[in-house]
């Protein structure tokens, strides 16, 4: 008879379980505000850490806390860039001599193509 009430369902499509005498997590909600106006709240659960900026679900900009202030921005050191790591490594005249060195490597090389 079980077999019977069960045939013509596909197997984990459908839940036969139903939300009575269950308990949900406890839950808050945030709202935010981006910088376009719109605003939308976001449920999270009760001992979640709550951040100060959520992305803007209409238009995808940083959205802020409606009760928060902007983050601080942290000092981070510049990036470093090709030239600053070769100049920890060479001195000018270092560089100067190189290039004059691949310079001439190259005319010898136009000359005899030539």
């Amino acid at each position: 008879m079980a077999e019977r009430a069960l045939r013509g369902t596909r197997l984990g499509a459908t839940s036969y379980e139903n939300d009575r005498n269950t308990d949900l997590a406890p839950r808050q909600e945030v709202d935010y505000t981006c910088t376009k106006g719109h605003r939308f709240t976001v449920t999270l659960a009760a001992e979640a850490e709550v951040p100060m900026t959520w992305e803007c679900r209409n238009c995808g900009a940083t959205a802020l806390r409606v009760d928060g202030e902007l983050p601080q921005t942290k000092k981070g050191k510049p990036p470093r860039t090709h030239w600053d790591m070769l100049m920890e490594r060479r001195t000018l005249e270092d560089l100067e001599e190189v290039l004059a060195e691949r310079l001439e490597i190259l005319r010898a090389g136009r000359r005899k193509s030539a």
